[in-house]
């Protein structure tokens, strides 16, 4: 059987980027309208996780994002007679919209839900529906953030009746403005990762694609975790939002901030200016990664290409101050560690991740 591929399940980044920065280009066309309300787009913002509107006194951010197909498979997990896990699937609805806005220095303030179906009757199952509904409160609670309101539009002949897509927007704010995490990455720094939960939102059409090649599909033993496949990979993911609020409180301010998702390690790079990125601390993967890539089988260099593989946010921090942010960290219930160093090697850009000997240069990134 041959190996699996995030490009062979059915997802091709070249094409979604190249979509997107045409939607940029064509975005910036519509800037001049924020004169009228007296605001400005701050340079460099476009391409950055959450979009910016500058004011006088502070900043405000606003992001958009969507689950992905995450769901499908707490779907499965019904059929198999595992039910319960849509509070984590409204979880991480909410965790991809609030830990985008924190790669900015925003802290959310509103969030809300669009949740597209292809036939009503899909809200008859009043334990899945509350147990979403549920889940995206909690996620909105651990964001300190409300949840303002939302959508549900049936789209019959779009979607699908039996399914439902999950997606939203958030607000957030920067105030003072000297909060904003610009990318003013400096040769030298020091990169810190935070530990993700497991796959988390990324990757999942991949999983997916395995499930159907497993024995026991989404029940199948994950060694080393012991529960089944189906169920790991529905661990909710984490929300980083606490430790961008004790850093501001305590007046530390990371030089950048990643939220580790679509493109692997890979989005490590996505600052403008050219560095090379040299990661020489890894840790052994969770054990649901290492089962992905031995089932796939899934190369290593494609597993850190498409998954957080276990690090789901990074900062980039004046080297110094790498053990205040560490204590943060760990104050504010976060697992993080010293990962690696930030260079500047001429005009290169890349990600080294020396222990394994893979390395992603600057052209396998193009999101601006």
């Amino acid at each position: 059987m041959s190996g699996l591929s995030y490009e062979q399940s059915g997802v091709n980044y070249d094409r979604l980027d190249a979509f997107k920065r045409a939607c940029q280009r064509a975005a910036a066309s519509t800037t001049g309208a924020l004169r009228s309300h007296g605001l400005a787009e701050p340079a460099g913002i476009r391409g950055e996780s959450a979009y910016l509107l500058e004011s006088e006194n502070e900043y405000l951010a606003h992001v958009e994002e969507g689950l992905g197909t995450k769901n499908l498979i707490a779907d499965a997990m019904e059929k198999l007679g595992r039910p319960g896990f849509y509070r984590n699937v409204g979880i991480d609805t909410v965790a991809t919209m609030v830990n985008d806005l924190i790669t900015v220095g925003a802290l959310p303030i509103s969030v809300a839900m669009h949740a597209a179906v292809g036939d009503a009757d899909w809200f008859k199952d009043d334990r899945r529906a509350a147990d979403l509904a549920d889940g995206f409160a909690e996620g909105c609670r651990q964001a300190n953030a409300v949840w303002g309101g939302g959508e549900t539009p049936t789209l019959r002949g779009i979607v699908n009746p039996e399914t439902i897509v999950l997606a939203g927007s958030a607000l957030g704010r920067i105030r003072p403005k000297t909060h904003r995490l610009a990318g003013d990455v400096r040769d030298g720094d020091a990169i810190i990762f935070l530990a993700s939960s497991g796959v988390q939102t990324n990757g999942l059409t991949l999983c997916r694609a395995l499930a159907d090649r497993l024995p026991g599909g989404y029940l199948e033993s994950v060694p080393g975790d012991s529960r089944p496949y189906g169920e790991v990979l529905l661990d909710a993911s984490v929300i980083y939002v606490r430790f961008l609020a004790a850093l501001q409180s305590a007046g530390l301010r990371p030089h950048y901030a990643v939220h580790v998702t679509g493109h692997g390690w890979r989005k490590l790079m996505r600052p403008t200016e050219p560095f090379v990125y040299r990661i020489n601390q890894t840790r052994e993967p969770l054990p649901i990664f290492r089962f992905i890539q031995q089932r796939g089988p899934v190369s290593e260099n494609e597993m850190y290409a498409t998954f957080n593989m276990g690090a789901g946010f990074a900062v980039y921090v004046d080297p110094t101050q790498t053990p205040q942010f560490l204590e943060i960290a760990k104050a504010t219930g976060y697992d993080a560690w010293l990962a690696g160093t930030i260079r500047k090697e001429g005009a290169r850009k890349a990600v080294v991740i020396e222990p394994l000997g893979i390395t992603f240069e600057g052209d396998t990134l193009q999101v601006r």
